[in-house]
This record gives structure tokens, C-alpha cells and sequence, in this order.
């Protein structure tokens, strides 16, 4: 039989390698910033667009859709060419996807600073940028599944299923999480309200980090660790089990975000047992990947590409038996919203999706490169201290989590807050936030050290860009030449296009029965006929609250516990949000939450808390927000916006896109007057008003009696 001649595109390979770490350093960079930030003011560097509710959804972004992403795409190009025998479907759309993404992530990096956002975790991008991600993901997707179609291998390996199944599941989280209804070219207002939204989010935020951050970096770990340890994988039975477990159970996890909060009940608890479940397919995958590694323990005390695996692969099973924890209820009720979640996901980020980077940099650079490593010494301790960086960045947020969690719910013995100033839990883990901050340089450099080394070793060595290999033709390998060949699986593993469609099917399953009844069944979200639609110059400064990235560090939504309601207020309602596009629950409370904000404080008191928080709050780490009482509000869109939320069924009557901004200058004057009567000056058409309207609404729609409760809540 003629073997057929053909090469493997390196060229594609470097460039995504490159980008992944020139993305890693600046993504890594930013994140240290944002760290020292929570306990220096000075450093959001007295501008507005630096300050921590503007620039951590650029370090997400960074690090999640940069670093990681192009980590995959070097990856999966790699991997998948040699796994198929055969060249990449088309040298064309490889360079479309690489330059697209790259202009993708150029531009978050100029609009997430510029206050162009969305708010929705992991989904800031405005309308015109998620339909350029779309558009780059089909291309992605048909150069891969060209790829297939025209392989010289029968079978598909189990790290080809991972690469499917992310690639189907992430078009249909970006598809649905991603429809909104564009008022201008870079302004939209997602069509989903309160619950439905926050539903949808954090359906998508969390099987973002499931499809995104673990499935493509299961695949990796699949085909790189065998060939770093030259060892077949320990168990295809397991891969099997773990793979189609993982894909069906991951999706239905998302809702153990929102427990306690207005989210029916029963989609809790489905997000709470489905999480559970987790631990098992998870740690199915961890142990099949430390098992490859039997017999081969000499060597990874010798190669350092295996090092990081080995910590990869313990960290992912870390975070993926505390993820199952976290979900558990009487346990959420004490860490959510504190650092104990940034700790978690930071030992999944920087252990798991970091280290396994590292690992197949290190040995993917120097073989298309034909030439070693620079540098041995290099990478060992760029193994080192990114581990001791870990774990300085880790135990300290476990430390504060904990703290803030039991200080946010100790009484008194006379049955009082013992600490119902917020801020002095705030001041309590300033120390924690150092010793994160000395984490994070410790990772860091341990980054700078490795583009060192890889730098070095690509000078050092040539790119072979197009490498030439040979494999026979698929029509002439043997069909079913062992009865294994005619098992279930080893058919499906044949056929890619049934087997997308299989796996599309299985991850469709959980996002339709959580979410359909919430989104068709109108009793989910009983009216309050007190919630009104917001005002114009309320409205306005809604979208100013979004802009500043105020949701990054307060959240808009009370659990029902006495710990809570005694600080903030009645707990929250479904039926508050039913206006609100988007919600603004949040996920972290660096500051006290803001449900219950409206009629708390004068007006004044907002104003010189915007202008200088230590001056209302001593020891606030809350930036300066100068800039608001200089820039005049634009009310040129606030007619689209009261048509936008017409469309989106806010019952503003008809016409009041005409009236709109007579009316928001009525309450502008008369803010600025209550302000004056404080001896503050400040003109009626500047955007700090607008936001002290937004603040003095929050939460002030209902009061805690029988008559705007519902029954059922």
C-alpha cells in the first residue's frame, strides 16, 4: 500500500504559542494590579480608566480568553493534526481564526476600560464584539471538523471527543447568553430580566470554566501527558465513562451559584445535586491522568514538564472536589460571596489551567523548534516558585474568606451585630490581600522567567513550519479487524458528525429543563404592583453604575438570613428585578451589598462618598470616583433606551421616549437643589447625579408587609 506524503502546519502552532504567552504575561500583570488594588487606593492610578470596577473584567477576560484560549488553540492544532494524520483542513482559516482572535482580545482590551460592558461575568464584550466571537468560532469549528472529515485515522482519540464537545457547547452558551437588544454600536440590553438573566448568566459563567477552562484542557491532558511520560493512557473504559458523564452532569451545575437568592427553589436544589455529582466524573479524569503515570515516577522527579502535570492535575482535583462542596448549602451560606471563592478558583486558574500550560509549552517549544530547552535550571524553578506562588496566594484568601464569613454572621450575646459596620471586615483582611498580592508576583515571575527560557530556546532553534509526515489513506486501513473494533463506542468513535450531534444532545438536556419552565410558566415570577419601571435619570445611571463596574465589588441582592437582614434590609424578591436588564446580583462582596441602598443616606452623603469614600467611610479601599461630577451626562440616548426597554415589555407608557428627558431634568434640578441646600455646587447635568438617583431607587419599590409580598415567596 502507498503511503501518502503530507506535513503538519507548525507555523500555526507558534503563533498561538506566542500569543499565549505574550496574553499570559499582560492578562497576569493586570491581575496584580487589581490585587494591590483591594488595599491601595493609589493604585487605580487616580484615572477612570484603571479603577478595579473597570479593568478585573479585563483581567478575566485576559486570562480566560487570551491565555487560555490561545493555550488551547496552540494545543488543539497541534494534537489534532497528528492524532488525525493530516494537515489542518485549511491554512486560510487558521490565520483567519488566529488574527480574529487576537483582534478580539485587542479590542476588550480597549472597551473594557472605556466602561463599553455588558456586565455579565465572562460575557462583558459588547454586541458587535460577541458576533466577531461567533463568527470566529465557526471558523475555528469548520477547520476542525474539516480536519476530521479528511483524516487518515479511523478512530477518533479520546482528546479529539473533548475537543468536540467543547466546541459544541461553547457556541451554544455564547448563542444564548448573548442575546441582546443593541440601542447604539456599542450599547445593548440583554432581552432577559432578573431572574430569567441571572439564570442564563451564570448557566453560562459556570459551564464557561466547564467547557472552556476544563473540557479542551482534559483533551490536552489526554494526548500531551502520554507522550511527555511515553505510556498509553491508564483506562479507555474510564475515558469513556469520564467523558460523557462530565459533558451531561456539568450543565446542569450552574444554579449552585445563586443559592438563597430569588431563584426558585427546585432549580436550586436540581444545580445542588447535579454538583455533587460532579466530584465523580472530575475526579474519574484526575485519577486517569495521574494512573498514566505509573511506573514513571523516576521520571517525573527528572523532567519538569511532568512536574507540572502532576500539580496540574492535583490542583484540578482540588478545585473540583471543593467546587461539589461549595454547592452544598449550609457551606455556600457561609463562603459566598467572600474570598474563599477567589481562592477556589485560583487554585483551578493558576494550578490547573496554568501548570498544564506550562508543561506543554515547555515541551511542545523545543520539538518544533528542533533544538532542547534553554535552559533546565530555568524551568525547574519556574516550577518552584509558581508552586510557592500558588500557595501564597491560595491560604491567604482561604484565611480572609473564612474570616469574612464568620465576621459577617457573629452576634452578640445580646443578639446583635458584633460587627455591623461593614468595612471593619473590610480593614481585617487587608493583611490577606498583601500576602495574595506576594503570590501573585511570585507567579508571575515565574511567567517572565519561562518567556525567558522559550525565548531563548526559539532563537536558539529553527521552526520547522511545515513538517513533513506520512500515513496511509483511510479507505485502506481495515474496518472492524478485531471484535472490539464493532463495540458501541468504537463505531461512534467512526462517525464525528453523530457524534457532535450525540454530544450536543446530551449538554442540550440540562440547560432545556432548568431553564424552560422558568422562562415559559409566568407564576415563577409573581408581579409586585409596588416595582416600578426606573425613572430616566434613574435609568441613566443605572448604565453609569454598569460603566464604573460598580457589580465587580457590590452586590444587589439579600439571602434571607437574620445576619443579612439585620445589616441590610428585607430580603429580595423575585419580582424587584423583573425591570432590570441586566440583573446586578454580583458575586463578590468587597463592598456591602446595595439592595437596600435607596433612602438610606442623603444625597449628599452620596456625593462626597463618590468624591472622597474615606470621607463617609474611614479606611474604605472604594476609588475616587472625581470624574462624575465633571462629565456631563449624555442624554442623547435616552429616548432609545425607553424605547429599547419597551421593546423588552418595561410598561412605560406610549410617547414617554418623547417626555423622557423633560422629566429626567426635573429630578436632576431637583437632586441638585436637595445638594445645595449642603452647600455642594454641582451643575444638574453631570453624570454624578444621575447615579445618586440610581442609589436612592435601589430597593425602595417594596416594604416588608403583607400587602406587596407575594404569597408564594
Amino acid at each position: 500500500m502507498q503511503l501518502e506524503k503530507f506535513s503538519y502546519d507548525n507555523k500555526i502552532v507558534r503563533d498561538f504559542g506566542i500569543a499565549t504567552i505574550v496574553w499570559g504575561v499582560i492578562g497576569m500583570t493586570v491581575g496584580l494590579l487589581i490585587a494591590m488594588q483591594l488595599y491601595s487606593v493609589p493604585m487605580n492610578l487616580g484615572n477612570q480608566y484603571t479603577t478595579f470596577g473597570r479593568i478585573r473584567p479585563l483581567h478575566t477576560n485576559a486570562v480566560i480568553f487570551a491565555f487560555v484560549g490561545n493555550a488551547i488553540f496552540m494545543g488543539v492544532y497541534y494534537s489534532l493534526q497528528r492524532l488525525l494524520k493530516a494537515r489542518m483542513f485549511s491554512d486560510l482559516l487558521s490565520k483567519i481564526h488566529f488574527w480574529g482572535w487576537q483582534l478580539i482580545i485587542v479590542s476588550a482590551v480597549i472597551t473594557l476600560p472605556l466602561g463599553l460592558t455588558t456586565s455579565h461575568e465572562y460575557a462583558e464584550l459588547e454586541w458587535p464584539i460577541d458576533i466577531a466571537i461567533t463568527v470566529i468560532w465557526v471558523v475555528f469549528g469548520v477547520n476542525m471538523f474539516g480536519t476530521i472529515i479528511k483524516r487518515r485515522e479511523r478512530h477518533l482519540y479520546v482528546a479529539i471527543w473533548f475537543y468536540i464537545a467543547t466546541f459544541v457547547t461553547i457556541a451554544v452558551l455564547h448563542i444564548v447568553n448573548s442575546v441582546e437588544l443593541p440601542i447604539s454600536f456599542m450599547k445593548s440590553y440583554y432581552v432577559y430580566a432578573g431572574v430569567q438573566d441571572a439564570l442564563v448568566q451564570w448557566w453560562y459563567g459556570h459551564n464557561a470554566v466547564a467547557f472552556f477552562l476544563t473540557t479542551p484542557y482534559l483533551g490536552l491532558m489526554y494526548y500531551f501527558l502520554p507522550k511527555m511520560a511515553n505510556r498509553p493512557v491508564y483506562s479507555y473504559k474510564l475515558s469513556i465513562l469520564h467523558f460523557w458523564s462530565l459533558i451531561f452532569i456539568y450543565i446542569w451545575a450552574g444554579p449552585h451559584h445563586l443559592l438563597y437568592s430569588s431563584l426558585p427553589g427546585w432549580v436550586q436544589s436540581l444545580g445542588v445535586a447535579f454538583s455533587i455529582m460532579l466530584i465523580a466524573p472530575s475526579w474519574g479524569g484526575m485519577i486517569n491522568g495521574l494512573l498514566t503515570l505509573r511506573g514513571a515516577w523516576d521520571k517525573v522527579r527528572e523532567d519538569v514538564t511532568l512536574k507540572f502535570m502532576v500539580v496540574a492535575l492535583t490542583a484540578y482535583g482540588m478545585a473540583t472536589f471543593e467546587g461539589p462542596m461549595l454547592s452544598l448549602k449550609q457551606i455556600n451560606g457561609v463562603a459566598h460571596f467572600t474570598d474563599w471563592i477567589v481562592a477556589h478558583v485560583h487554585v483551578g486558574a493558576l494550578g490547573w489551567n496554568g501548570f498544564l500550560t506550562f508543561g506543554v509549552l515547555y515541551w511542545l517549544i523545543p520539538r518544533i523548534y528542533k533544538t532542547e530547552l534553554y535552559s533546565k535550571k530555568m524551568a525547574s524553578f519556574h516550577f518552584w516558585i509558581g508552586t510557592l506562588g500558588i500557595l501564597f496566594y491560595a491560604v491567604p484568601m482561604y484565611w480572609a474568606g473564612f474570616t469574612q464569613g464568620l465576621m459577617w454572621k457573629e452576634f452578640t450575646a445580646e443578639g446583635m451585630l458584633k460587627y455591623p459596620n461593614f468595612l471593619s471586615t473590610t480593614l481585617q483582611i487587608i493583611p490577606m490581600h498583601v500576602l495574595r498580592s506576594v503570590g501573585g508576583a511570585l507567579y508571575l515571575a515565574g511567567v517572565i522567567v519561562m518567556t525567558y527560557n522559550l525565548a531563548k530556546t526559539m532563537l536558539h532553534g529553527s521552526l520547522v513550519a511545515n513538517e513533513d509526515a506520512e500515513a496511509m489513506p483511510l479507505e485502506k486501513i481495515v474496518v472492524d479487524a478485531h471484535p472490539s473494533d464493532r463495540a458501541w463506542h468504537r463505531v461512534l468513535e467512526r462517525k464525528p458528525m453523530k457524534f457532535m450531534v450525540l454530544s450536543l444532545i446530551i449538554i442540550l438536556i440540562g440547560g432545556m429543563v432548568e431553564m424552560m419552565p422558568t422562562f415559559t410558566i409566568e407564576s415563577n415570577i409573581p408581579t409586585i404592583t409596588s416595582v416600578k419601571p426606573y425613572s430616566p435619570l434613574e435609568l441613566q445611571g443605572r448604565d453609569l453604575y454598569i460603566r464604573e463596574g460598580c457589580v465587580n465589588c457590590h452586590t444587589q441582592t439579600v439571602r434571607p438570613f437574620r445576619s443579612e437582614t439585620e445589616r441590610y434590609g428585607e430580603y429580595s424578591k423575585a419580582g424587584e428585578f423583573v425591570y432590570d436588564h441586566p440583573f446586578l446580583w454580583g458575586s463578590k462582596r468587597t463592598g456591602p451589598d446595595l439592595a437596600r441602598i435607596g433612602g438610606k443616606y442623603s444625597d449628599a452623603w452620596h456625593y462626597n462618598h463618590l468624591m472622597d469614600p474615606t470621607s463617609m467611610s474611614p479606611g474604605s479601599i472604594m476609588p475616587l470616583y472625581h470624574w462624575l461630577a465633571e462629565q456631563k451626562l449624555d442624554i442623547s440616548t435616552t429616548p432609545s433606551k425607553i424605547r429599547a426597554m419597551q421593546q423588552l415589555g418595561v410598561p412605560y407608557p406610549a410617547g414617554f421616549d418623547q417626555q423622557a428627558n423633560n422629566i429626567l431634568k426635573t429630578e436632576a434640578d431637583k437632586i441638585t437643589k436637595d445638594l445645595a441646600e449642603n452647600n455642594i455646587k454641582v451643575a444638574s447635568d453631570k453624570e454624578i447625579v444621575a447615579i445618586i438617583a440610581y442609589l436612592q431607587r435601589m430597593g425602595t419599590d417594596i416594604k416588608a408587609n403583607k400587602e406587596t409580598i407575594p404569597s408564594n415567596q
